[in-house]
């Protein structure tokens, strides 16, 4: 996206011509001028690849106005973070894939590597992640590491710390987005006395790295769907449009009952208030039969390279049966699709497409 780190339009603002361009001469030719008579068709994007890439659990893709896809994932050996960057999609696949952090050899920051976000802000790149003490992995919290560079990949990343939240609980998935001159961060968290493993919570921020005034509870597991296994609910993902913002979240256990939630705002309400927001009873994804993809999950959301379509970016495994704690199986493979729209406005998720197969418009984007 073109400016730091906000939601993305319903349509590209002029500074995004380049990066239009960029996607254009990629694949192969540039529209020809409007209104000319024998005016060329656009190219029809490449049909999105699935996996798009192996082992790569709880992705973020953020699109920047360099005209990059950064892309940023767990590794299944919860050590360390990576990042790997292309003027694709579906060039991440291949794309080289560098490791700008490891985690500590003792003391904090030492296990439990799970689910970095990378964000620009205010001109500086900042990831999110969850991480525990090596000497007790479970106490989970949320860090934030900080690169002055323009390229993410150059320059040195700073420990900015942990995020201090209202309690000293288990506590992971932070995403941060900014809202009519207002940032915030929503992000998992285990409530103390409450009979669940996680709920969502949200909080306006002082700086990238610390928060500010009140912590709401955004959603708690309360339907059948979200308490299978552990009664869970995160992941969150933050998209705005059609004059609502729309949060999808995680549920259940990560194994094949994953499946994801969805909240939504009014764009022009009080974010700070629960009353603000609504939660799907039912979920809006979740794993199918047909295309043999189970517990899709932890989910965020991109543009296609057309500037425009909106990309539904998430993990699933292709199979059910697992040995073991599923957090010890590999195989959460990052996924991408065009994610649709309902005549009212609201996203339809539809179904995790099949392994090698193009979205549902057949990567007509």
């Amino acid at each position: 996206m073109s400016r730091d780190d906000d939601l993305p339009a319903s349509t590209p603002p002029p500074t995004r011509r380049l990066m239009l361009k960029g996607a254009a001469l990629a694949a192969g030719a540039l529209a020809a001028a409007p209104g000319t008579a024998d005016a060329a068709p656009k190219p029809k994007a490449a049909p999105f690849v699935n996996p798009l890439v192996r082992q790569r659990a709880d992705p973020f893709v953020h699109r920047h106005a360099d005209g990059f896809y950064y892309f940023t994932a767990t590794v299944p050996d919860y050590d360390r973070i990576v990042l790997r960057r292309s003027r694709t999609l579906n060039g991440l696949a291949t794309a080289a894939e560098s490791v700008i952090w490891s985690k500590h050899a003792t003391g904090v920051m030492g296990a439990h590597i799970w689910a970095p976000e990378i964000h620009r802000i205010g001109g500086k790149w900042y990831v999110y992640f969850a991480s525990a003490p090596a000497e007790s992995v479970w106490d989970i919290r949320i860090w934030v590491l900080e690169n002055a560079d323009p390229d993410p990949f150059r320059g040195t990343w700073v420990e900015k710390g942990q995020v201090k939240t209202a309690w000293e609980t288990f506590s992971l998935d932070a995403t941060t987005f900014s809202h009519r001159g207002t940032r915030y961060l929503v992000w998992a968290q285990h409530e103390p006395g409450m009979d669940n493993n996680t709920a969502l919570w949200l909080s306006r921020m002082a700086n990238p790295w610390t928060l500010t005034g009140p912590q709401i509870r955004l959603s708690t597991p309360e339907f059948d769907w979200e308490c299978v296994g552990y009664k869970v609910n995160e992941g969150p993902a933050v998209l705005a449009r059609n004059g609502r913002l729309f949060l999808s979240y995680s549920a259940s256990a990560t194994d094949h009952h994953y499946c994801m939630g969805l909240l939504t705002a009014a764009a022009d309400a009080d974010l700070m208030d629960p009353a603000t927001w609504s939660k799907s009873p039912v979920p809006v994804f979740t794993g199918n039969d047909t295309t043999r993809q189970y517990g899709p999950g932890h989910n965020c959301f991109t543009v296609a390279e057309d500037g425009r379509s909106d990309v539904l970016v998430y993990h699933a495994r292709p199979y059910k049966e697992i040995t073991g704690d599923p957090l010890n199986d590999p195989n959460r493979h990052t996924r991408v699709q065009k994610l649709g729209w309902n005549p009212d406005g609201t996203p339809d998720f539809g179904i995790p497409v099949a392994d090698t197969a193009a979205d549902r418009s057949e990567g007509e984007l």
